[in-house]
């Protein structure tokens, strides 16, 4: 299967989710406190750019690559 066939489609109820939160949000972390660490051992691509500030805003349309795990297209 190619990467865009796996795209899991993650629904938000407000105008942004940080990245921290959203790692939370699909249950790949089960504290805030694990969110620092997760950040710093795995790849997280932001609409193909590295990204790996937990604060960085996400919004409805976004793409996210995390290596290993998932790729997630955001809606509202």
């Amino acid at each position: 299967m190619k990467e865009c066939d796996l795209v899991e489609k993650v629904i938000i109820s407000s105008e942004y989710i940080t990245l921290g939160q959203f790692i939370k949000y699909v249950n790949i972390v089960s504290s805030g406190g694990m969110v620092k660490p997760f950040l710093a051992e795995n790849k997280i691509y932001l609409n193909d750019i590295l990204e790996a500030r937990r604060g960085k805003k996400v919004y409805p349309g976004d793409k996210v690559l995390i290596k290993g795990i998932g790729v997630y297209k955001i809606g509202n």
